[in-house]
């Protein structure tokens, strides 16, 4: 989970208050400036700009222009300016390739030029407007059938991407090692769980190499890394896919993580009916294990989106009834780990 204004180092290492309600409407309102004057300096009409979300990024339309522009505001310490501006790219990138192939995605904006833009501290996207169904009902487990097609499709993505970049496993290192003495976000029992279980874990995210040792028969392609099921939006015309940020080369397990047994059968059906392999029971359980490492983490990033604390409890309640590192605490490039 990535995504704003470079936080201060000391987020993690020194886990200070969390923001006030006053400040997090000041945040906001900085980065809905910081989009209107980017907008303003493009040529685009801003005049009736407004906010249409705020989690881990503000996202702002630019109306009347027929422009969205998402502007990141919480991201992990070590997630410099430059290392922003390379993901924005990627995403812009993969989601302008899949749009030319006619995957239903919400492109670019065709108003501006496809490069990421500074301003004012943040580093913001811009894409097309689409009208929302408001009224539509989601229905992940249905969307995992529409991920298979997606996978289709990224099969065939010409660009180079870093290996479950995704993954994000700095930032779990980091955030693992700042959780000390937060009793108010974690527990010492799950966070001395959480740090044994990323012991195992964390080499097979970061290498590919040892991941391929681990899992010698699995392919590996472009996904789109960051819960697509969940990142779809519907409109008038029909369902998008939008908000490739975490594009990564990775298995396609881990577009599926969470999804449960409902979701991983109704993608078997549809990547069969595609021609596509199905879904490796080792590596779903790799991910789903990875995935629970990665929420407990999150609450690292609770003092600059308090949020976090009520939205990653249900997921910690359910991890500590699963196995220990989704039972892959013995790995056959090596010693047992953990």
């Amino acid at each position: 989970m990535r995504r704003g204004v470079i936080v201060p180092r000391a987020t993690i290492t020194g886990m200070p208050v969390s923001m006030t309600s006053d400040q997090l409407a000041e945040r906001t309102a900085r980065a809905r400036a910081a989009a209107v004057g980017a907008g303003r300096d493009l040529g685009l009409d801003v005049g009736a700009a407004t906010v249409l979300h705020d989690v881990f990024s503000v996202v702002v339309h630019l109306a009347p222009s027929p422009v969205v522009v998402r502007v990141p505001t919480v991201l992990p310490p070590h997630a410099d300016a430059w290392e922003q501006a390379e993901q924005q790219r990627v995403e812009l990138d993969v989601v302008a390739w899949l749009a030319e192939q006619g995957v239903p995605v919400i492109p670019p904006s065709p108003l501006v030029a496809r490069e990421p833009v500074r301003r004012d501290g943040f580093s913001m996207t811009f894409w097309e407007f689409v009208d929302v169904d408001h009224g539509a009902e989601p229905d992940y487990v249905r969307r995992c059938g529409l991920i298979a097609e997606l996978h289709a499709a990224l099969r065939d993505y010409p660009g180079e991407l870093p290996f479950l970049s995704a993954a994000d496993p700095r930032m779990v290192t980091d955030a693992l090692a700042g959780l000390d003495g937060c009793p108010e976000l974690i527990t010492a029992v799950d966070l001395d769980r959480a740090r044994r279980e990323w012991d195992v874990l964390e080499p097979v995210v970061r290498s590919r190499a040892e991941f391929e040792a681990v899992f010698p028969d699995v392919e590996l392609q472009a996904i789109h890394g960051d819960a697509p099921a969940v990142n779809v939006v519907s409109t008038p015309g029909g369902e998008l896919f939008s908000d490739f940020e975490l594009a990564t080369l990775g298995p396609v397990e881990w577009d599926l993580a969470s999804f449960g047994p409902d979701g991983e059968a109704v993608y078997d059906a549809a990547a069969r009916r595609l021609g596509l392999r199905g879904l490796d029971e080792r590596v779903l359980r790799f991910v789903n294990a990875v995935g629970m490492v990665r929420a407990v983490s999150c609450l690292a990033l609770a003092p600059r989106l308090p949020m976090l604390v009520d939205a990653v409890r249900p997921a910690v309640e359910h991890w500590r009834s699963t196995p220990f590192a989704g039972g892959l605490d013995e790995l056959p490039t090596g010693s047992p780990r953990g």
